[in-house]
């Protein structure tokens, strides 16, 4: 074919067709001002055409890198593929990445120009503008705030798409040059730079080829039957490779429809009013809404909640085999079909999930009684295993195998062994090329046939032929008496309780466990409220005794399930505290997708990990926390640190031997 699509194996190809098959057809939508605007896959073409002829009359080429930095906005996605159309490679940037994060990857990823959302992203790169030599232009979308500022180097995306629509109206070939352009890409081009979210260090870039990703988007269209009639909801960073799977290329592949949020905190209203049938989420969001569900049903009028209470109890007796196909009695199938009318289906719609068809949730273990809560409402949840260097899909629960505690079968072409030390491998279309700059690290993860080590600690149920994940390898460790000590395993069981947002343990070569305990302000604050507990801040809820007693029960209860475990019966926290402040990743001690920087924590936590070792009751602690304009500040406290009773573990031991 002349406009080269003749093998759709690039993000321009799939759009140049998908707009000639189904020009007509929604391709992505973007609230605003409370209104849908809808783009068609014909008029994104035009779009991204009139984008790219712009961005190549300023000067932008083949295999140079530019940044994308914002929120899930139209103009945003349009420009990854306005650049891959002239061959150069898009970097997304985490939108809330303080300046110091931002000029560290545009720098690293030598990124000529960037296209950022708003004022408040320009600001952080004007900032860092001395540092990045090689950054020459900046495009924004929203103009709000950038009428005064030097536009020697910034463009509206507005002018950059006239720029583009002048050339094409001044010259008759230039649209068959630009079409030429986009048929010299192939698929083992490099298609897109994401960068870690760097746990134990800093972000590395991981180069994907367009093979990379859109044979593995392919693949998971086929094992979901995802089509062209899907809805999806973009709130994910741009910058993490879910999103770019979800939101972008498995959208270009099938050609279903991606809807832009009007702000963050209209997600769940605004997939409401979309009905999303192919969903992804964190555990944390499914959290957020089981404990948001909760907390309202407790303002309830009784009646409600006495309804409330008794058909989610015949939900998790019946709702799981009823969505499994599993055969029920007829009783028990009339009696959930009233409980959908009365409670599951208006507490679906609220969520925004009535028309779901397939839901994901991956990143951390999800608590067995929140994945059994959305499912028994008849939620197809699933868990999911990824990586950014595994193009998303290493493995995934299918349709009627869903287990809280795996994460699934190796995905379509993926392959999954297990190392001698219990770490997981895997092989698959989806593998990286290697990280930029830095052959090293490449090595050290990648062996030269292709197998890429996860740094993850698991081992596949020989019951289901599922993996299951125990830990990252590198945390997985022994107390002095010998005994397992899996951090993560621990934190997610603490998690699972809806008054703990985040718990970090320790124990690696000590004679015992403890943790450190973040409270969630939401559910602990609906608590207060009704207890008459009375608080004016954070830190003064978080230290108030009754709120320790509460986190003790849980630690407590904890400790039983441990011993259940046998091999873990050992690693029962003995001492706890509650801390001050919530970790948050402007202060660095979160990833930008939430996962704990150990290491860190490690350090800037040394005293409160001190005194839990050495007796103390109570401890001293001054941290230094970033406010949301950049300013630095010093949060100072004395925390109490309790001890817990621990259950026998003698039975435990026996049954294990």
């Amino acid at each position: 074919m002349a406009d080269g699509t003749a093998e759709a194996d690039t993000f321009p190809k799939l759009l140049i067709r998908n707009a000639q098959v189904r020009g007509l057809r929604p391709a992505i939508r973007h609230k605003d001002f409370g209104i849908w605007q809808t783009w068609t896959w014909a008029q994104v073409l035009d779009e991204v055409l009139a984008f790219s002829v712009g961005l190549d009359e300023l000067g932008l080429r083949r295999g140079d890198k530019f940044a994308v930095i914002g929120a899930n906005r139209p103009r945003l996605y349009w420009a990854m593929c306005a650049g891959q159309a002239l061959g150069a490679v898009p970097v997304p940037v985490y939108a809330d990445s303080v300046a110091d994060e931002m000029a560290y990857v545009l720098d690293h990823a030598e990124a000529t120009l960037a296209v950022v959302e708003d004022q408040e992203q320009f600001d952080k790169v004007l900032a860092v503008s001395e540092r990045l030599p090689k950054l020459l232009q900046v495009f924004y979308d929203e103009p709000r705030g950038l009428r005064d500022y030097d536009h020697a180097r910034l463009k509206s995306i507005d002018e950059v798409q006239r720029i583009g629509r002048q050339a094409l109206a001044a010259d008759a070939g230039r649209r068959a040059r630009w079409q030429q352009s986009v048929a010299q890409g192939k698929g083992s081009d490099l298609s897109v730079m994401l960068y870690t979210s760097g746990t134990t260090g800093r972000a590395k870039g991981v180069m994907l080829t367009y093979d990379n990703v859109l044979i593995s988007a392919q693949n998971g269209n086929t094992y979901d039957r995802l089509g062209e009639s899907e809805e999806v909801i973009a709130y994910l960073p741009l910058a993490w490779i879910g999103d770019h799977i979800f939101s972008y290329a498995q959208s270009y592949v099938a050609g279903y429809c991606v809807n832009c949020p009007e702000t963050g905190e209209t997600v769940v209203e605004d997939r409401r009013e979309i009905g999303t049938t192919y969903a992804f989420a964190p555990p944390r969001v499914y959290e957020n809404l089981l404990t948001t569900t909760m907390v309202r049903m407790e303002d309830a009028s009784a009646i409600k909640r006495r309804m409330f209470h008794y058909f989610i109890g015949v939900a998790r007796r019946w709702g799981e085999k009823i969505l499994n196909g599993e055969k029920v009695p007829l009783h028990a199938r009339l009696l959930y079909g009233l409980g959908d009318f009365l409670v599951y289906a208006p507490l679906k719609n609220r969520f925004g999930l009535s028309r779901i068809r397939v839901s994901y949730t991956a990143g951390e273990a999800i608590g067995p009684e929140i994945f059994s809560f959305f499912r028994a409402l008849g939620i197809n949840l699933k868990q999911l295993y990824g990586q950014t260097e595994a193009s998303v899909y290493i493995a995934a629960q299918p349709d009627g195998e869903s287990f809280p505690d795996t994460v699934g079968k190796p995905n379509q072409d993926v392959e999954i062994r297990i190392a001698e030390n219990g770490e997981v491998l895997f092989r698959s279309p989806g593998v990286f090329v290697g990280y930029y700059k830095d052959p090293e690290k490449t090595a050290e993860t990648k062996t030269p046939d292709g197998w890429v080590h996860t740094g993850d600690a698991g081992f596949i149920d020989p019951k289901t032929g599922h993996l299951k994940i125990i830990d990252r390898a590198k945390d997985v460790g022994r107390l002095i008496d010998g005994t397992l000590f899996a951090p993560k395993y621990i934190e997610n069981k603490l998690k699972f309780f809806p008054n703990i947002r985040e718990a970090v343990a320790f124990g690696d070569k000590r004679d015992f466990v403890t943790a450190m305990i973040n409270i969630d302000i939401v559910a602990v604050g609906s608590w207060a409220e009704r207890n008459n507990v009375v608080y004016g801040s954070y830190q003064e809820l978080a230290a108030n005794p009754r709120v320790y007693e509460m986190i003790e029960r849980h630690i407590e209860e904890v400790n039983r399930a441990l011993v259940e475990e046998g091999v873990m019966a050992g690693a029962q926290i003995k001492r706890f505290l509650v801390l001050h402040k919530e970790l948050d990743a402007d202060d660095g001690e979160l990833t930008r997708t939430m996962k704990v920087r150990r290491g860190l924590i490690g350090e800037r936590y040394a005293p409160l990990i001190k005194a839990l070792y050495e007796g103390a009751t109570e401890a001293a602690i001054a941290t230094e926390v970033t406010f949301e304009d950049g300013r630095k500040g010093t949060i100072s406290a004395r925390l109490k640190i309790r001890d817990v009773k621990v259950a026998p573990v003698a039975a435990a031991l026996e049954k294990a031997a």
